[in-house]
């Protein structure tokens, strides 16, 4: 009857523990769910949405939609070998890989533990006698086959799967976030390949108007109608150009290799790519933007899923100072002999076992404040990654603006130019203008020139930056 008793007192104390201990707080992951981003009003572009031509964005809408890629020779088959053959996104794979596993191993603690030995020993006895000394040996051999489980009676094993499941939602979400990151690095090295192509072009010409400046003088000169100075400020011009044409050369053959190593290249020589080519049109702002929310982005999702895991694993931290409930079950058999000892006249016995921590020093408790506070901190990092996110989409806005007033201006100032050289070049056959005269206006012509390559190419990069700001991914 006092077992009983003891019994029915120590089930009621491990009750109020439980109630004491549990834990369903989730505030801080429904606070990060219900902001993501969806109340953040975005500066209108009126000017550019009053175009026809726009991109609605939706569920369907990819990283690559956001320029046309279309006339891009190789790129797409570029995209694809990066994808399977880029070591950084191979190396987040396996982490994915990893955290699934974890998963595994957190399961496998509320399956039945089986565990089976058998061993052999041998002892020796002495028989004296007055004639000799006789040693008998004795082997003996035991066989055993346990089988165990634990209640999970508060659930902390399911609370430490469900963490588990979250760490790897965040791994599934961080390895997106790298794949996205990974075509867009494809795209603008592509891109950077085709700027300075297209600069180098330029020098070159300039280089060509300079070297045919400088048979005119010679044949200006020979007629009495210029000086042999004019000859050496054009030379001074054509030299300082073909120190130009080498940056431009070597920058050109670095971003190939940059390229090359994003596709997980050793030959970094790219020899099939086509550099001639022009630059990809750059499709017109989103027109959805002031409805749309930043939840699609990875490394959002990841951070929320790294939170909601924390959660978990505080739970599972107050849960370790409530009893542990299992069962065992053995059956053992030793003989003489290996046949026999396979259990043909075995033991068993059954043993219920409840365990539960009385004093550590305070380890427990100090799991669970460490559990609370990288709960805190995971929170924390949600918002910051947030708020990062909200920030680099208006600072992608905001240059998208800025570029195109400044692609527009750098037109009409490339208009003007072009017409001051056809003015000049008149001017100057005629002896109406100098040599420095028509080199300066040389200078402006080529100078804008690679200005707006420069920043067409820029604009082209930005609108990247925008479709990862809002987190347009590509398909797994």
């Amino acid at each position: 009857m006092g077992k009983i008793k003891l019994t029915v007192n120590s089930i009621t104390l491990c009750i109020l523990l439980s109630a004491c201990t549990s834990t369903d707080d989730r505030t801080l992951s429904e606070t990060a769910s219900s902001t993501t981003g969806n109340n953040v009003v975005w500066q209108s572009q009126l000017e550019q949405q009053k175009s026809a031509q726009t991109l609605a964005l939706n569920s369907n809408t990819s990283l690559t939609d956001v320029i046309d890629i279309k006339g891009l020779p190789h790129l797409a088959s570029y995209i694809d070998e990066a994808l399977s053959s880029n070591a950084s996104l191979q190396q987040s794979l396996i982490t994915l890989r990893k955290a699934q596993v974890a998963i595994d191993s957190a399961k496998a603690d509320r399956n039945l533990n089986v565990d089976t030995s058998f061993s052999a020993s041998k002892s020796e006895t002495s028989n004296d006698s007055t004639s000799t000394n006789l040693n008998t040996s004795n082997p003996s051999y035991s066989a055993s086959l346990n089988v165990s489980w634990e209640l999970d009676l508060w659930q902390k094993i399911s609370d430490g799967i469900s963490a588990a499941s979250f760490d790897a939602a965040s791994a599934r979400a961080s390895y997106q976030s790298a794949r996205d990151s990974l075509v867009a690095n494809v795209i603008r090295s592509y891109i950077d390949v085709l700027t300075q192509q297209q600069l180098l072009n330029i020098e070159l010409e300039r280089l060509l108007v300079l070297e045919n400046n400088e048979a005119v003088i010679l044949k200006r000169y020979s007629t009495g109608l210029g000086s042999l100075d004019d000859l050496d400020t054009a030379r001074t011009s054509s030299a300082n150009t073909r120190a130009t044409i080498a940056q431009y050369e070597n920058a050109l053959s670095s971003a190939k290799r940059t390229l090359a190593v994003l596709l997980g290249r050793q030959d970094q020589s790219l020899n099939e790519l086509n550099t001639q080519v022009s630059f990809p049109d750059v499709l017109l702002p989103l027109t959805t933007l002031p409805k749309q929310d930043l939840a699609r982005r990875p490394d959002l999702q990841a951070a929320f899923y790294t939170l909601k895991a924390t959660e978990f694993e505080v739970d599972v931290a107050y849960k370790a100072l409530l009893p542990s409930i299992s069962l065992s079950a053995s059956l053992s058999d030793s003989a003489s002999t290996p046949s026999q000892a396979l259990f043909t006249n075995p033991l068993w016995s059954l043993l219920g076992q409840m365990t539960a921590p009385l004093f550590q020093g305070g380890a427990l408790r100090a799991q669970i404040e460490d559990a609370k506070l990288t709960s805190a901190n995971a929170w924390w990092q949600y918002r910051e990654t947030l708020l990062t996110a909200v920030q680099e989409t208006q600072n992608a806005l905001d240059s998208e603006t800025a570029l195109s007033a400044r692609i527009s201006h750098t037109n009409v100032a490339l208009a003007n130019a072009e017409r001051s050289v056809s003015t000049l070049e008149g001017q100057y056959r005629q002896g109406l203008a100098d040599i420095l005269d028509l080199l300066s206006v040389y200078d402006t012509r080529f100078n804008l020139q690679a200005q707006a390559v420069e920043l067409y190419a820029e604009k082209l990069q930005n609108r990247i930056d925008l479709g990862l700001a809002l987190g347009l991914g590509v398909s797994q």
